[in-house]
């Protein structure tokens, strides 16, 4: 049995052709990524989005299923720059490397007027996960969900919802977002968006927004799942509904522990299924987004909010708004992230591997670059040295292999790397140091200039790896958000400071520890994480705050083949976008 994607000429719709006897389908999707024109803040603005619309179509599938997902891009640019690839976060593409997504790292870009062919298979995942381009800021209008339920006749290890409702906190800028990209890429601090908004929807507190802002029509007395994501491209945030409260049953498409808050905290790239309950006076209530802010580093400032309305509600009452905690309230932030235990024994749970193989420590963090730009627009004058904001893992600042007539992963395949990347990343910073003292930075440039380089860290297929994320304060310290694509990891602590073996292993949990895909290491402090390499490929490691990957803060596994056919690497599709 299939499901059809429609575009959007007809509506985006999906039907499902299905019943509970089949165990598995394939569901098919046609996405247009082209230009239209929206009204936003007061002002018309031409945008790149899919099928028309922001956020793009929802992927809805099964445990099991297969997706297909035909890409065209009808983006009007015909300059070289301006191409575009998507990445399905979280996925562990077991046998669709080609399908990963990031740019110059599993495919080539899609080139205008080009097309691709995604495939895939949701194997051993359920909960919500997302989709973006991966190709600089585009990702600001190029995003959606990607819904993953149990397979038919299996049911949610939680109590039954009565509605299933996906909320998309995104990222809007009045001016052109490849503009504000391109600064980013020379390593200049790109603008501030304008706004925030919820389910493509900035809210009632933007100007010329009264009408555009998001409305969850509710009945009292029911539960409801929120599929909760944070598609902002630079802001974690906090997220609450007046007068209600949660319990989170998932996060990054893992089962929970149920955990009751009356707050959720999300970094960039996460998702939380959260249950709320009805259970108050009929009336409307402000739901709302707030940044939290992790350093000094100057953001928005600003609240995006929606509105749950209860049926007969009635329509001259304002909302009732929320009390959010302070934008500096890391305390509530780091509370929230490592209160979170994982389901041992719950659908889709593998323990821990309890032997390591390959041991790594990545320090990592904001650095400098010098400064080339004619004249004196964007440098920045340290200790009488013009420069740039850079980023590094292990003093190694990452660049994408643009115009080096490969990826990385096509390289791998023809065993032809050289030219394109090296296999040297370290497994150790090349020095250590007082990674929290923001002082050793000035006129120190041995720890504040950062190479430039192309390196991946070859590992032995099935090894299981363990990194410790070492926070770093060289030029400012912040929460980093770190990805790790083709694999989820097991989070065995979390701390601050500089992290200590001796101590810090102590804290180690073994039994229901976290599942994720993307960690928010913690301000000026540390982060365990461990994987098995039973995918392989070529898998890159990134801050998913979409200023610092331009800027170098990444990095890639090299994953060797397995010893079955099933194990190793497939041919490259013959669609697959040439550079």
């Amino acid at each position: 049995m299939k499901r059809f994607g429609f575009s959007l000429a007809w509506g985006f719709a999906t039907i499902v052709l299905a019943s509970s006897l089949v165990s598995a389908a394939v569901v098919d999707y046609t996405w247009d990524v082209e230009n239209f024109t929206v009204e936003r803040l007061c002002d018309e603005h031409v945008v790149t989005g899919v099928n028309g619309s922001i956020p793009g179509p929802a992927i809805n599938v099964r445990e099991g299923d297969t997706v297909i997902i035909h890409v065209r891009n009808k983006s009007p640019y015909n300059n070289s720059n301006h191409y575009n690839d998507i990445c399905r976060h979280g996925i562990f593409q077991l046998a669709s490397q080609w399908s990963d997504g990031p740019e110059y790292v599993t495919q080539c870009p899609i080139p205008p007027g080009g097309s691709y062919r995604y495939k895939f298979t949701i194997t051993k995942q359920e909960g919500t996960l997302w989709w973006h381009a991966h190709s600089s800021f585009l990702r600001s209008n190029v995003y959606g969900a990607l819904i993953i339920r149990p397979r038919w006749g299996h049911s949610y290890p939680f109590p039954r919802v009565y509605q299933e409702v996906p909320i998309l906190l995104g990222e809007w800028w009045n001016v052109n977002v490849e503009d504000v990209g391109n600064n980013a890429s020379q390593g200049i601090v790109p603008r501030n968006s304008d706004a925030f908004t919820i389910n493509g929807l900035p809210g009632d507190l933007y100007n010329c927004s009264q009408n555009q802002t998001y409305r969850l029509n509710v009945k009292q007395g029911k539960r409801y799942l929120l599929r909760i994501i944070n598609a902002a491209l630079n802001e974690q945030h906090f997220f609450k509904i007046a007068n209600h409260s949660f319990t989170v049953v998932a996060i990054d498409a893992s089962y929970t522990r149920q955990y009751k808050t009356d707050v959720i905290v999300l970094a960039p790239g996460q998702t939380v299924d959260a249950i709320i309950t009805t259970n108050q006076s009929v009336g409307s209530y402000y739901m709302a987004f707030t940044e939290y802010r992790s350093s000094n580093v100057i953001n928005n400032n600003s609240t995006t909010r929606g509105v749950l309305v209860y049926e007969g509600a009635s329509q001259s009452l304002a909302p009732i708004m929320p009390d959010l905690p302070d934008q500096f309230d890391t305390p509530t932030a780091h509370k929230f992230y490592t209160n979170i235990t994982g389901l041992a024994g719950g659908p889709h749970w593998i323990p821990v591997p309890r032997s390591v193989d390959e041991n790594m420590f990545i320090a990592f963090g904001i650095a400098l670059t010098p400064c080339n730009l004619p004249g004196p627009s964007g440098c920045i004058n340290l200790g009488g040295i013009n420069v740039l904001l850079s980023a590094s893992m292990n003093n190694e600042s990452f660049v994408l292999p643009k115009g080096r007539g490969s990826s990385m992963l096509e390289a791998l395949y023809h065993n032809n790397v050289s030219g394109v990347y090296t296999r040297d990343f370290p497994s150790q910073p090349p020095f250590v140091f007082d990674y929290t003292d923001p002082s050793l930075a000035f006129g120190n440039t041995t720890l504040a200039f950062a190479p430039k380089s192309t390196k991946a860290k070859p590992v032995k297929f099935n090894s299981t790896v363990q990194i410790v994320l070492q926070n770093t304060a060289i030029l400012g310290a912040e929460n980093h958000p770190i990805h790790v694509h083709g694999f989820n990891f097991y989070v065995l602590a979390q701390g601050f400071g500089n992290y200590n073996a001796s101590v810090d292993e102590s804290e180690f949990n073994f039994v229901n520890l976290q599942v994720r895909n993307t960690i928010a290491v913690p301000v000026g402090g540390w982060a365990v994480i461990r994987f098995r390499a039973d995918n392989p490929g070529i898998w890159l490691v990134h801050c998913h705050l979409e200023n610092h990957l331009p800027w170098g803060l990444a990095m890639t596994f090299e994953v060797e083949n397995g010893p079955t056919p099933s194990t190793r690497l497939p041919s490259p599709p013959a669609d697959l976008p040439k550079c």
